[in-house]
């Protein structure tokens, strides 16, 4: 290989190099804070679902799902990663 095929490769080396900083690694870290979120989901917690529905978290169950109650008497199931928002978080209780 010559210079002049090395000097090709560089723009595209540098807009491989702008796309995963500009692109990739924000939504990465996105997503890494999304799974935080989530997995510290506790009773109490009221949260907005990708649905737009508001409500409070009555049990958190096994296999990733929820018990949200949306008005009084009124409870849904949904799966943990479909919240998209926690409104007001619960404080855990000191034992």
């Amino acid at each position: 290989m010559d210079g002049n095929a090395i000097a090709q490769f560089v723009p595209l080396i540098l807009i491989f190099a702008i796309m995963y900083f500009l692109l990739i690694r924000p939504q990465q870290k996105k997503m890494k804070e999304h799974q935080k979120m989530v997995e510290g989901l506790r009773r109490g917690d009221v949260v907005i679902t990708q649905g737009g529905l508001i409500g409070k978290v009555v049990k958190v169950k096994e296999n990733n799902e929820l018990d949200v109650e949306i008005a009084e008497g009124v409870k849904v199931r949904v799966v943990q990663n479909t919240i998209a928002t926690v409104v007001s978080k619960t404080e855990p209780a000191n034992t």
